[in-house]
């Protein structure tokens, strides 16, 4: 049995949110669907073999469930997202705006990492230790 899982968020300025993504973490876009009110339905964004997707906040059922980082004032999960050149990444997070909550380092598990902040307050982690990878 194989499973996959895509992780989901939502934007106040999903389209401005989605060519950071891009620009500063190196994201791609894979699918994108405008909402037709400046917004977006559905977007999917592609790193390697790895997929998170994004849509504008919204008043809706699903919206209604998920709230943005901004509006909770926190976050309650967020994604890790494994990078070949962790040093070469943070430095294009970071020379895009990126807000570095956790510098880069060594792990005490392996490889090495930094956690940062999206401009609406989303929380990501980047780094070199595969998890998959270690367990061979």
């Amino acid at each position: 049995m194989s499973a996959t899982v895509i992780p989901t968020m939502r934007y106040h300025d999903a389209p401005r949110m989605i060519a950071w993504l891009c620009r500063a973490f190196g994201f791609r876009e894979h699918l994108v669907v405008a909402d037709g009110a400046g917004g977006i339905a559905h977007a999917e964004l592609t790193f390697g073999n790895g997929m998170v997707m994004v849509a504008s906040a919204r008043d809706d059922a699903f919206g209604r469930l998920e709230s943005t980082a901004r509006d909770a004032g926190t976050v309650t999960q967020s994604a890790y997202v494994i990078v070949a050149d962790v040093d070469a990444h943070y430095a294009r997070a970071k020379a895009a705006g990126a807000e570095i909550v956790l510098d880069i380092e060594d792990k005490d598990y392996g490889g090495r990492g930094y956690s940062a902040r999206d401009p609406e307050g989303q929380l990501w982690n980047f780094g070199s230790f595969d998890p998959w990878a270690s367990r061979k």
